[in-house]
């Protein structure tokens, strides 16, 4: 049956991505297309009549197999027949009715025209290929902050001995134009010499220019690694308030670049506002919370595009990293310094740098030994105090305890090495339960070095086959909400009754995939989207797959980060009655992608049994 245009152009205005249309364009579409009525009774001569035609599902249930592709599932607002227009290539299409509907047909001549438009494009392209539609994030103003530091530090920098005369130094910064230089002793970074250093070292109080650089150098200065992006170098540079950083190589520690402050203002597209610079500088307890009840407001008022949300997780993270340190510096301006040392280990979505405004802390404390009375006295008060102090700049206590408030988790490095070993020999449900949260960690204060032998002695531990295959079966427990059709299956007990529980339904399952991918490759950094950066070419899933997860992963936490901003709240419940019709799509192809990852990882690391 021929439908009336009007009631055509109202369905496709409403169906992504033909909404990006204008109102006649749509209307030429809907005058050349049909809405069919879809049953068994009539499939074949239905599809017969309407062949090379794009087929829009406005209700009803079909499973659809095409293009030699899977079984899909289908249901409102889904597409098929859209692989033979792309290809034309006359593709068998095989229809079953599992319920009957209305179908709208698409002859191809117009679906060709509607091609024309670059978001119709890419999104049928990538439907075809099986890959999350979205726009590239590299679009977002903020994504500069995700730049790599061995991208921005491109050129080798300068470097002399500790033996070198001061004068000597300065001829070569005034020589090469710079405005810093390394001192290097057996390729290890020993200081750096700054020219504010000659300035108020040497020149302001008539130093001897011929005496070595060692007498005025910065001795063990802050660094970063290669691999930490520029937001890193930001919140370092910020809290050490230094202008001048090195680089280093994340194996051998060797200097491989320099990043200053004139590098990060070039490139700075747009003013970015960095609270974490307020609570750096906040001098006691009241002045630290007064700055971080701030970030909320930061925050909503700083994220409006899509890719500002990118970055947000990670601004929480290091301003939680940076409130963590200054309470350790105030409990022991009190109370002295710490009687061993110690590594203050933070969990789950701050070591991953994506806490949200809901996260509440989970640390604990590592100590190089265990302690005597006194000892644990120190380090019991120092945890009550930090996760206290916490709390009261928002970041919630921890439901389940997992703080270093809790006498459990405060262990020697001894203990923790044993308390894994006896976790890997039986990796019950109930042990992988518990563990998971401690499998995503990151030193935030304290002795680093300690939390690196930690690490090194779980590495291979955690490559264990068994484990892995009890982590796969465990990630395979939690199930994307849709229904066999492809309909989303909305929370139950929720005054908003179509809310989509975003943490566990999608962002937790994938957090779980890439963990497994990460440890059994041997990779110890916990932000997901940077495990997956960091998989080989050979860890056995392609790069086609680990891209796409990677962009669901970033399309997900921006619409939490939305729906937590724009509404005010603290919960995960997205509703997808706030979503648009291209967002909609979006998820649904999200959530199968993530539902063929589980089944994957299942398969790679336990034999297919779930």
């Amino acid at each position: 049956m021929t439908a009336v245009p009007q009631q055509v152009t109202d369905f496709l205005q409403q169906s992504g991505p033909f909404d990006v249309l204008d109102i006649e364009q749509l209307h030429d579409i809907a005058r050349h297309s049909h809405i069919i009525y879809l049953a068994a009774e009539n499939q074949e001569e239905m599809l017969a009549t309407h062949k090379n035609s794009l087929y829009l599902i406005q209700s009803g249930q079909f499973s659809i197999k095409d293009c030699d592709g899977a079984l899909k599932h289908l249901s409102d607002g889904d597409y098929f027949g859209y692989a033979a227009l792309l290809d034309n290539v006359n593709y068998k299409l095989n229809v079953t009715v599992e319920s009957p509907g209305l179908v709208l047909c698409m002859p191809k001549e117009w679906f060709d025209k509607a091609m024309t438009h670059p978001k119709i494009s890419q999104f049928f392209n990538a439907a075809k290929d099986d890959v999350l539609q979205h726009d590239a994030v590299t679009d977002s103003n903020s994504m500069w902050l995700h730049k790599p530091l061995f991208e921005v530090a491109e050129t080798l920098p300068i470097t002399i001995s500790q033996t070198d005369s001061i004068q000597s130094a300065g001829a070569l910064m005034s020589e090469k134009h710079i405005s810093s230089v390394l001192i290097i002793e057996n390729n290890k970074l020993m200081g750096i010499i700054t020219d504010r250093d000659l300035r108020n070292r040497v020149v302001a109080v008539g130093l001897n220019m011929q005496l070595p650089v060692k007498q005025i150098m910065t001795e063990n200065p802050a660094y970063l690694t290669k691999n930490k992006t520029l937001f890193d170098a930001v919140c370092i540079m910020n809290e050490k308030s230094i202008n001048h950083l090195p680089v280093l190589d994340e194996i051998t520690n060797k200097p491989i670049g320099m990043i200053t402050a004139t590098d990060i203002f070039k490139q700075q597209r747009n003013n970015v506002l960095f609270v974490i610079s307020d609570i750096s500088k906040a001098n006691n307890l009241y002045e630290l919370t007064r700055c971080s009840w701030q970030l909320p407001h930061y925050f909503a008022s700083s994220a409006k595009r899509p890719g500002d949300f990118d970055i947000v997780g990670k601004v929480l993270s290091q301003a939680t990293d940076v409130m963590t340190r200054k309470l350790i510096t105030f409990f022991q301006q009190q109370n002295g310094q710490a009687p061993m040392p110690y590594c203050w280990i933070v969990y789950g979505s701050q070591a991953r740098e994506d806490q949200t405004m809901g996260s509440d802390q989970d640390n604990s404390l590592l100590l190089a030994e265990e302690p005597n009375e006194e000892q644990a006295v120190y380090f019991e008060k120092m945890a009550q105090y930090v996760c206290l102090g916490l709390g009261k700049c928002g970041i919630k206590l921890c439901d389940g305890n997992i703080m270093a408030s809790n006498p459990k988790l405060r262990n020697s490095l001894s203990e923790l090495i044993q308390q894994s070993k006896s976790w890997v020999r039986e990796p019950t449900p109930e042990a992988m339960l518990s563990f998971n949260i401690f499998l995503d960690a990151r030193a935030a204060a304290g002795d680093a070095s300690l939390f690196s032998r930690l690490q090194d002695e779980r590495k291979t531990l955690f490559q264990q086959s068994m484990f892995l295959a009890a982590l796969a079966r465990q990630a395979n427990e939690g199930s994307v909400p849709l229904s066999m059709f492809q309909k989303f299956v909305f929370a139950k007990d929720r005054k908003e009754k179509d809310s989509i529980d975003l943490k566990h339904t999608a962002i937790a399952i994938i957090n779980n995939l890439v963990r497994i991918h990460a440890l059994a490759n041997g990779i110890s950094i916990p932000a997901t989207v940077a495990r997956l950066d960091a998989l080989p070419a050979d860890c056995g899933v392609s790069s086609e797959d680990i891209k796409n997860l990677r962009d669901i992963w970033l399309f997900l936490n921006r619409l939490r980060w939305r729906h937590q901003l724009n509404n005010k709240v603290q919960d995960n419940f997205i509703r997808v009655s706030d979503l648009s019709s291209i967002e909609k799509h979006q998820l649904k192809a999200a959530f199968q992608a993530i539902h063929r990852a589980q089944q994957t990882a299942v398969l790679k690391y336990s034999g297919g049994i779930g």
